[in-house]
């Protein structure tokens, strides 16, 4: 955020091996996908990340930490951050966005069942 609004968003899709990680791994990977991607803005700048998820605050203060939370955080300590907690109600544009975006694949999946029906009908069909 710049003068109370946001600059930017990103998002990607989860790989296969990521599909099983708990809510809270998912969390902490945004974190880092985030501060890849925006690195050379942030690197060496002091900047605060927010999450809707408030469990994510607990994990740095955790002693037991899995190999790839140890690895995540290894790379956030270069970092210069505070971790601030915006509850979901407040966060509208980005669940916008996201749900958007679920809107969207599931009415792709319905065109492609469609066009597998009309297929199997021996209907002629044209995708623009």
């Amino acid at each position: 955020m710049q003068n109370r609004k946001v600059v930017a968003y990103a998002s990607r899709q989860l790989k296969n091996h990521q599909r099983n990680y708990p809510t809270h791994d998912l969390e902490l990977a945004a974190v880092v996908f985030a501060l890849k991607i925006w690195r050379h803005y942030l690197y060496g700048a002091r900047f605060n990340v927010f999450s809707d998820h408030k469990s994510l605050k607990y994990l740095f203060d955790q002693k037991e930490l899995n190999m790839r939370q140890r690895q995540w955080m290894e790379f956030l300590k270069d970092y210069d951050f505070q971790l601030m907690y915006h509850p979901r109600k407040a966060n509208v544009v980005a669940d916008a966005l996201s749900m958007k975006s679920i809107h969207m694949s599931g009415m792709m999946v319905r065109e492609l069942e469609l066009v597998e029906e009309f297929r199997d009908l021996n209907l002629c069909v044209e995708l623009a």
